[in-house]
């Protein structure tokens, strides 16, 4: 069985992501969406809740497993019996950072290969940082992320 997994904050889930998502879906038995939990950031977006969100915006997808993880990538990996990581690039200077970490993940595991996915065109814009900027001044985020997320993420700005 071949099975990857596609790692990132997800804080929140972008349409971006889900492009990303959907289109390497169909190249693995398993995708698994894991949800890092990075200690040294402060989430809008709780682990569970962010589960919730990419779990109800998948549903349509039914080789997809969403599970979080804190610490090394490649112990995740190891855990989960996965040979190969996603990585979703926006532009090219998604990739330098991209790059370093794949030979750094290849150095703990030789085993491990990484593929980069372009996104979408139409998304090469976006991010969550973005989305939540746009989100905390009460701007027009449709169409850039999941709409389950949509009211939660200006609930949390309390804003309509």
């Amino acid at each position: 069985m071949r099975i990857c997994v596609y790692p990132g904050s997800f804080d929140p889930i972008t349409n971006g992501h889900l492009d990303i998502i959907e289109r390497a879906s169909g190249l693995f038995d398993k995708l698994i969406v894991g949800v890092l939990i990075n200690t040294s950031k402060s989430p809008l977006f709780t682990a569970e809740e962010r589960i919730h969100f990419i779990k109800k915006s998948c549903t349509h997808l039914d080789n997809i497993e969403v599970d979080s993880f804190e610490g090394l990538l490649i112990d995740f990996m190891k855990q989960k019996n996965a040979t190969t990581i996603i990585k979703g690039l926006r532009a090219v200077s998604d990739f330098e950072y991209e790059f370093q970490m794949a030979l750094m993940n290849r150095k703990l595991n030789p085993k491990i290969e990484t593929i980069f996915m372009m996104t979408n065109s139409e998304y090469s814009y976006l991010s969550s940082s973005l989305v939540k900027e746009v989100a905390r001044f009460g701007g027009c985020i449709k169409g850039l992320i999941p709409s389950v997320v949509e009211k939660e993420i200006f609930k949390k700005y309390n804003r309509r």
